[in-house]
């Protein structure tokens, strides 16, 4: 399995984040995420949030750094680790927007973007900004489409259910023609999007064998068989890896998200400080290597 982090102080849920990602900044996150890249891991996260009503934020917490300017500090901080929005809702952007927006960072971070997406749950956010809540599936569906016709071109051209363009130049698009789509959810709907239109599905809140039972049922569909390629899947283990403090648990953590099938994992750690962050990375990678 390959493995990347949920990187800390960017998101701050209640009751799982450390004391001290609340006073953290930029020059933190950058040490943990070069930190990461320096011992192989692959891919660093941000998540997407505009704004959260005040009741929601004592559930989902408040803070949700924006990845397209938390990405492009990052960017130039490191050349070989990627960049994931972990997730970015689709609902919330045209396309096109996305395409140039993000395809502008695919650029910049020389062809490191992974586009994490979901099709969005928070209501009161979708009509704080003006975007339709009740068909974000078909939606999200139908943006999938257009941005696999519109990422990396320059002059892209679609026609869908939802979205239409043509006669338009995008400059600068991103380097990838085929920038890594993952689908967020956690149910067997966000499963058969994966499935259809994306290269990964990257469910959260869900455990071993939860994953493993709808992976198996997705299996025997025709989708599922009419795939070019495998299908990643990326999953967040719950609760977080100690692997300094709870080596063994962690080993049995891995072997378990492994036989579930995951093809990677997007790490959370328990952790006391920076330097504490660093070291619980340096130690899961010495479990694996092992």
């Amino acid at each position: 399995m390959r493995l990347g982090i949920v990187t800390p102080v960017l998101t701050r849920l209640p009751r799982a984040h450390a004391h001290w990602e609340a006073d953290a900044g930029i020059d933190e996150v950058e040490r943990v995420v070069v930190a990461a890249e320096r011992l192989g891991y692959e891919f660093a996260t941000c998540s997407e949030h505009v704004a959260i009503p005040t009741d929601v934020a004592r559930v989902r917490g408040s803070t949700y750094w924006d990845p397209l300017a938390t990405f492009g500090y990052l960017a130039v901080r490191t050349t070989t680790i990627r960049l994931a929005t972990f997730v970015l809702v689709l609902g919330y952007h045209h396309p096109l927007a996305i395409a140039k927006r993000y395809g502008t960072l695919d650029r910049v971070c020389g062809g490191r973007l992974i586009l994490g997406v979901g099709v969005g749950s928070l209501e009161a956010e979708f009509d704080l900004l003006g975007a339709p809540f009740d068909d974000r599936g078909a939606r999200g569906d139908a943006a999938l489409r257009a941005l696999r016709a519109a990422f990396g071109v320059t002059e892209p051209t679609y026609a869908g259910s939802h979205y239409e363009f043509s006669d338009l130049v995008v400059d600068p698009c991103g380097v990838q023609r085929s920038v890594p789509l993952w689908i967020g959810g956690r149910t067997a709907r966000s499963l058969r999007r994966a499935v259809e239109l994306a290269d990964a599905w990257a469910p959260f809140a869900l455990s071993p064998d939860e994953v493993a039972g709808l992976l198996d049922r997705a299996r025997t569909g025709a989708a599922w068989a009419n795939r070019s390629a495998p299908l990643d899947v990326v999953l967040q283990p719950v609760p977080a890896f100690d692997p300094l403090g709870a080596p063994d648990q962690t080993r049995a953590a891995l072997a378990d998200h492994r036989e579930a099938g995951a093809t990677a994992l997007a790490v959370r750690f328990v952790h006391t400080s920076p330097d504490h962050y660093v070291e619980q990375l340096e130690a899961l990678r010495g479990l694996t290597v092992d």
